[in-house]
């Protein structure tokens, strides 16, 4: 079978397309080598998919909704993963504009060129942080997410409302997975994790916001890469819930699904497990919070239990070092 995936050369969509490689599958990789950090770090992982027979490159944005259907007339993908997106809560502060451009404008040409070529599957990630102000905690697919607290967070609210229209009207299958901080090796070095090793390993202090008085539900980037794999097999479809926890839509073939394990971890335990994997302590510059973050994420992964017999369980001990040791060889020659 043939999968697009957009944002293929980002840290998900690289170790999405890595694994339906592996499994022997066709990949299209749509991706526009966008500046938001070191386009090195993508054209590396760009590098490595370029190594399989099966992967087919596009170099192109969002924005470019001709090379979308191009690349869908032209290959045909029987699923379509939308991965691609200005990430990150703290730069929606400073670009908002980047999250309107490509999370909005792009993910509508996306849509649109399902809708012309219509997969037998459509799959957009979203995230934790459409959960917002909420406070009731776990957070289930079926909470209301009417009050986020960043751009980022209201783009991604905002997607998820397209996607649903478009699978109410067109009867696209539509899935819409939502992130809890995923780490691993080939992250992006704006998030917390790269961030902690790169200043540990160059002696200087890390930066600690909320007063270390925060937590999240780590997700390691295998676990998240399993899940979606998954529920690739599982399509929704109208009138068909697999019980009373599922968020399928009542007019539509869609549902969102929380991709986590559902055991969150405070900041400072997951600073001290860097230490450990780094053998070195570090020195803490305590921040407040930032505008648009929130104090703590927590999944039900009921869900996701129920359609794929699944549950993500690495133990962040084993993912940190993994990340650790993909850090030290990929800078020791870069």
């Amino acid at each position: 079978m043939t999968v697009l995936v957009t944002g293929s050369a980002g840290f998900i969509g690289f170790h999405v397309a890595s694994r339906l490689l592996e499994r022997g599958e066709t990949v299209v990789g749509f991706d526009g080598f966008t500046p938001y950090y070191d386009v090195r770090l993508k054209r590396d992982r760009a590098a490595l998919l370029a190594s399989y027979d099966r992967f087919v490159s596009v170099e192109a944005m969002l924005e470019d909704e001709g090379a979308l259907l191009q690349a869908m007339e032209e290959h045909r993908p029987t699923t379509v993963i939308h991965l691609a997106a200005q990430a990150g809560v703290r730069y929606s502060l400073e670009n908002p504009g980047a999250y309107i451009q490509s999370n909005l404008s792009g993910t509508f040409n996306v849509l649109e060129a399902v809708r012309v070529h219509r997969p037998q599957h459509f799959m957009f990630a979203s995230t934790s942080s459409i959960y917002g102000g909420n406070e009731k905690q776990p957070f289930t697919e079926t909470d209301r997410t009417d009050y986020p607290v960043s751009l980022y967070a209201a783009t991604k609210r905002g997607c998820e409302s397209m996607t649903h229209s478009y699978a109410h009207l067109h009867g696209i299958p539509t899935t819409c997975f939502r992130f809890f901080t995923v780490y691993g090796p080939w992250g992006r070095p704006d998030m917390a994790l790269f961030r902690f090793v790169e200043r540990i390993q160059r002696d200087e202090p890390i930066q600690v916001y909320g007063f270390g008085e925060m937590e999240r539900d780590f997700t390691y980037i295998d676990d998240l890469v399993e899940s979606i794999v998954r529920l690739r097999d599982v399509p929704p479809r109208v009138g068909e819930p697999v019980s009373q926890h599922d968020s399928l839509s009542p007019i539509a073939p869609w549902r969102t699904v929380n991709l986590a394990g559902g055991n969150p971890i405070a900041l400072e335990t997951f600073i001290e497990t860097v230490e450990a994997a780094m053998g070195t302590k570090a020195v803490r510059e305590m921040l407040p919070m930032q505008q648009g973050d929130v104090r703590s994420t927590h999944a039900d992964p009921t869900l996701l239990n129920e359609l794929t017999g699944y549950v993500p369980t690495t133990p962040v001990e084993r993912g940190v070092h993994e990340f650790v040791d993909w850090y030290k060889e990929y800078f020791a020659h870069a």
